[in-house]
C-alpha cells in the first residue's frame, strides 16, 4: 500500500514552521475515518497521522483517502503545494523500516 509522505522540509530546504504543523494538520483531518472505525474523538485519523522520518517532522498519508474524501486528499495535497513542502510517495513496509531504524 502506498502513502504520501509530507516532509517539513521545503523545496528550499528550510525546515517548515510552526514547529507544530504536522500536528495542526492531522488535527484538522482528524475526522475523516474508516467506517466502523472505534478510536476516541481525540485520536488522529488512521489515514494521517504525524510522524518523524529520519529526524524530520512528516505528516503519513494513505492514498485510501483519495477515495474515501477526495476533497480531503485535495486538501492536504494543496497544502503541501502551497507551502512548498517536499513530498514522496512510499510502500508503508518502508516507512516501518525508517521508523524501526529510528527505534533501535
Amino acid at each position: 500500500m502506498q502513502q504520501l509522505i509530507i516532509h517539513g522540509v521545503t523545496q528550499e530546504g528550510h525546515r517548515f514552521r510552526p514547529s507544530d504543523w504536522a500536528e495542526r494538520l492531522a488535527g484538522v483531518m482528524s475526522q475523516f475515518r474508516p467506517a466502523g472505525f472505534m478510536g476516541s474523538h481525540l485520536t488522529y485519523s488512521p489515514y494521517v497521522v504525524p510522524n518523524i522520518l529520519n529526524g524530520v517532522k512528516c505528516v503519513i498519508v494513505d492514498t485510501r483517502l483519495r477515495e474515501l474524501e477526495p476533497k480531503a486528499w485535495k486538501f492536504v495535497v494543496d497544502f503541501a503545494s502551497d507551502n512548498h513542502l517536499t513530498t514522496s510517495m512510499k510502500e508503508i513496509e518502508e516507512i516501518e523500516a525508517e521508523k524501526n531504524k529510528r527505534t533501535q
